[in-house]
C-alpha cells in the first residue's frame, strides 16, 4: 500500500481568500464535486495575480498559461458553506511557477483538499515561453 502525505496545515500558506460554495457545486453524492476544486485553484491564483497588478487579462504581456495541475482530496465539503483557500509559491523557474493551494472548511484544520497549479509565462502574441519579469518574481517571492 502506498503511504499518503498528511493534509497540509493553514500555516503552510501565505495568502488566503474566502469563497462561498454554491448550490450547483454539490454533486449526486452530496458533496462538492472534484471539478469545483480546480475552479477554485484557478480563481485564487488569478485573483492574486490581478490583485498584485501583474495580470491584465485583456491586454497584458506576458500572460500565464496553466500547464499542469493536481489535487488530493481529504474530507468532503458541502453547500451551503464557505471555504478558505490558501496559496503559496513553492518553485520559481525561468518561465514557470508552481503554486501550492490548500482548501479549508471555515475554521478547520487540516486542509480538506490540497493541490498545485503550474503557470508558464508566455508572450501574448505568439504564446512562446518568456522569462518572468522582475516584478512578477518579486511578488512570487513574497508568498514563497
Amino acid at each position: 500500500m502506498v503511504s499518503r502525505a498528511a493534509p497540509p496545515a493553514r500555516s503552510a500558506f501565505r495568502h488566503f481568500e474566502t469563497i462561498g460554495t454554491r448550490w450547483s457545486d454539490n454533486d449526486a453524492y452530496g458533496h462538492v464535486n472534484n471539478t469545483v476544486h480546480y475552479q477554485w485553484f484557478d480563481s485564487i491564483v488569478n485573483r492574486w495575480l490581478i490583485g498584485q497588478g501583474l495580470l491584465d487579462i485583456g491586454s497584458g504581456d506576458p500572460i500565464a498559461l496553466v500547464v499542469e495541475t493536481g489535487c488530493r482530496f481529504h474530507s468532503p465539503l458541502r453547500f451551503p458553506g464557505e471555504v478558505e483557500l490558501g496559496l503559496r509559491v513553492v518553485e520559481i523557474g525561468r518561465s514557470s511557477v508552481r503554486y501550492a493551494i490548500g482548501v479549508f472548511a471555515t475554521d478547520c484544520e487540516p486542509a480538506s483538499a490540497d493541490g498545485y497549479f503550474v503557470h508558464v509565462a508566455v508572450a501574448r502574441a505568439d504564446r512562446r515561453p518568456v522569462p518572468w519579469p522582475d516584478r512578477w518574481r518579486t511578488a512570487f517571492a513574497a508568498i514563497s
